[in-house]
C-alpha cells in the first residue's frame, strides 16, 4: 500500500529525531551494513546542543506558565514576571501610560513588573492616614524584597519542571529528564549570580521612556534631583496624593455670595497646566457665586499635545460659558480642539465676542515655548501683538461697538491696550498683580488655578491655587468689585476668600463732609483711547 505523504514525511522526522536521542547501548546493539549511517551514535557536541535546546524551552514553557506572581507594593497591585532575554534589566509596564526601562543588571532574564490598579482600600488609608506617607519607602521596599523572593522560588520550581516535563517527552527516560532538570537549574543559578555580579543600583537614575511616559522627565524634573532629594519630593508626592480629597472639602466650605440682580459676575482663571482638581474648583465656583462667564487667559495645558486634549472634555460640563485665549503653553492643536465645543469662544487676532453681556475681545499668545525654552521673540514679541490687539480695540471704539474686557496671556501684551479698554485680564506669572495702568485702564494679572500643575512639585514651597470672581455692573458693565479666592496647594488645606474694591469706587463711597448742595454720582468715564 503506498503510504499517504504526509505520514511518509513524519516517519522521516522521526527517524531523524532517533538518530540524535537513541542511547549508546541501543546504538551498539543495532546492525549496521557498510555504508549505513542510520545506526550511527549522535556526536557529543549534537547531543549537548540537544538537550540544552530542550533544557532553554521548556524552562520558557515553565515560565510562561507559572513563572510569575501577584503581589502588592505599596497601594499598588503588581503582576512580576521573569522573562528570557538576550540583555537582561527591568521593565515596568504602567498601562495605559507606557513603560519605564531599567539597565539594572545583565544575565539571560529579565524582570518584568506590569501596574495594574491602584487598591482603592489601601489608597484610602493612606489619604485618611497622611501620617503613613513617612514609612512609604519603607513598606515599598519590603513589598518589593517579598516579592522578588517569591517570584525567585516560584521561578526555580517553574524552570525544573518545565525543562524536566518536556526531557521526558522528548526522551522518554527518566534519567534524560532529570539530567535536563538538573542543568536547568544550574542556568538558572548562574543567571542569578550574573544578576547580582552586575547589580546596578544606579539604572534608576538613567531610566529609558516609552509610550506617553516619554513626557516624564520634563514633568518630574531631572531624576537625579528626584533621587538625591527624595526626601523632599516624597513629601511633595504626599501633598499631592491627598491634595484633590481635600482640595474638595475646602471648596465645599467658600461663602456663598448674594450678589444684585444687576451683577454680572465674571470668574477669571489661569495657568491651569493640566491640574484635573481645578476643574472641580472652578465648578464649584461657578455653582456657588452663579457665575455668568467664565474667562481663562491661557495656559491650560503643558505641551499642547494631541494626547492632552482629553484634559479639555469636563469644560462642556462647567455650566457657564467659557472664554478663551491660547497661552505659551497651548498649541493650535489645543485652540482647534476647543474651537469644537459649543459653550467655548476662543479669542484670537483681536476677536470679539458678546457673552453674558459683556463685549470681550482677546488674541492667542505670540509664542509657543512649552518646554520653557527662551522665547524667539521674547518681550518684543508679545508686545508687538498688543499693539495689534490694542489696534482692533480702537477700531471696535470707532465702530461704536467697544470692548469692556480684553483678554492677553502675557501681562507684556495686556499693557499695550491701556488706554483702549476699561479692564484687561492676563496670566503667565503665577502671580497676582492689580495695576491701575497711566491711560486708565485696569489691569488685572491671575495667579494659577491650577496651582502650577503637574510642574508643582519642582518647587520648594507647593504654589497656591488662585481665581478670582469679577461683580460688573451691568448697566455701565464696569468693575464694581472683585472676590481673590486663594487655596492651598498640593495637600494645604487653607480657603481665603478677600474682597476687593476699585479706587474709584472706595472714593465714591467714602461719606464727605456736609455741603448745601451734594453734587451728584457720575458713573466712571471710559478711558480716553491713545491715538
Amino acid at each position: 500500500m503506498v503510504r499517504v505523504p504526509f505520514r511518509a514525511a513524519a516517519d522521516r522526522v522521526r527517524h531523524r529525531l532517533t538518530r540524535f536521542t537513541r542511547p549508546k547501548s541501543a546504538a551498539r546493539t543495532t546492525a549496521r551494513t557498510p555504508g549505513d549511517l542510520t545506526g550511527a551514535a549522535p556526536k557529543p557536541y549534537v547531543r549537548a546542543l540537544s538537550m540544552l535546546a530542550v533544557v532553554v524551552i521548556g524552562a520558557w514553557l515553565g515560565l510562561l506558565a507559572v513563572g510569575s506572581i501577584r503581589t502588592p507594593v505599596g497601594p499598588m497591585d503588581t503582576n512580576m514576571t521573569l522573562r528570557p532575554s538576550l540583555t537582561g534589566g527591568s521593565k515596568i509596564n504602567v498601562s495605559p501610560l507606557g513603560a519605564l526601562e531599567l539597565d539594572s543588571h545583565i544575565a539571560p532574564l529579565r524582570l518584568d513588573v506590569d501596574v495594574d490598579r491602584l487598591d482603592p482600600v489601601r489608597s484610602q488609608a493612606l489619604v485618611d492616614q497622611p501620617e503613613r506617607f513617612s514609612g512609604l519607602q519603607d513598606e515599598v521596599t519590603r513589598d518589593v524584597a517579598a516579592g522578588t523572593r517569591e517570584l525567585a522560588v516560584r521561578s526555580c520550581v517553574a524552570v525544573i519542571s518545565g525543562a524536566t516535563a518536556l526531557g521526558l517527552v522528548v526522551y522518554r527516560r527518566p534519567r534524560r529528564a532529570l539530567a535536563a532538570g538538573g542543568l536547568a537549574l544550574t542556568l538558572l543559578a548562574a543567571s542569578g549570580v550574573s544578576a547580582y555580579a552586575t547589580w546596578n543600583p544606579k539604572s534608576v537614575l538613567e531610566p529609558k521612556f516609552s509610550g506617553l511616559l516619554s513626557s516624564a522627565p520634563s514633568l518630574v524634573g531631572d531624576a537625579r534631583s528626584i533621587v538625591t532629594e527624595f526626601d523632599i519630593y516624597q513629601q511633595e508626592l504626599a501633598r499631592l496624593v491627598t491634595n484633590v480629597t481635600r482640595l474638595y472639602d475646602a471648596t465645599s466650605t467658600l461663602p456663598v455670595y448674594q450678589p444684585d440682580p444687576g451683577t454680572i459676575r465674571a470668574l477669571h482663571v489661569s495657568d491651569i497646566h493640566l491640574n484635573p482638581a481645578a476643574w472641580h474648583i472652578i465648578a464649584s465656583l461657578v455653582e456657588q457665586y452663579e457665575i455668568d462667564v467664565i474667562i481663562d487667559s491661557g495656559d491650560t495645558m503643558d505641551h499642547g499635545s494631541a494626547a492632552e486634549n482629553g484634559f479639555l472634555d469636563p469644560i462642556r460640563d462647567l455650566g457657564a460659558p467659557y472664554v478663551w485665549v491660547r497661552g505659551n503653553h497651548d498649541s493650535m492643536l489645543t485652540q482647534a480642539y476647543l474651537e469644537k465645543f459649543r459653550n467655548v469662544r476662543v479669542l484670537d487676532d483681536g476677536r470679539t465676542v458678546n457673552v453674558a453681556g459683556l463685549r470681550i475681545a482677546g488674541t492667542g499668545d505670540a509664542q509657543f515655548t512649552p518646554d520653557r525654552s527662551k522665547p524667539v521673540g521674547g518681550k518684543a514679541a508679545a508686545e508687538l501683538e498688543g499693539m495689534r490687539l490694542a489696534t482692533s480695540l480702537r477700531d471696535q471704539e470707532q465702530a461704536g461697538t467697544p470692548v469692556d474686557i480684553a483678554v492677553a496671556h502675557d501681562p507684556n501684551t495686556a499693557r499695550q491696550t491701556d488706554g483702549t479698554v476699561p479692564l484687561v485680564l492676563a496670566g503667565h506669572l503665577h502671580n497676582r498683580i492689580n495695576e491701575q495702568l497711566k491711560g486708565g485702564t485696569r489691569l488685572k494679572v491671575e495667579g494659577s488655578t491650577g496651582g502650577g500643575g503637574l510642574r508643582a512639585v519642582q518647587n520648594d514651597k507647593p504654589e497656591k491655587v488662585r481665581a478670582s470672581v469679577l461683580y460688573l455692573d451691568r448697566s455701565t458693565r464696569r468693575l464694581q468689585a472683585w472676590d481673590e479666592i486663594t487655596l492651598g496647594g498640593l495637600g494645604l488645606t487653607t480657603a481665603e476668600v478677600s474682597r476687593h474694591l476699585p479706587e474709584e469706587n472706595l472714593k465714591k463711597d467714602t461719606p464727605s463732609p456736609p455741603a448745601p448742595t451734594p453734587s451728584p454720582t457720575r458713573s466712571p468715564a471710559r478711558p480716553t483711547p491713545s491715538p
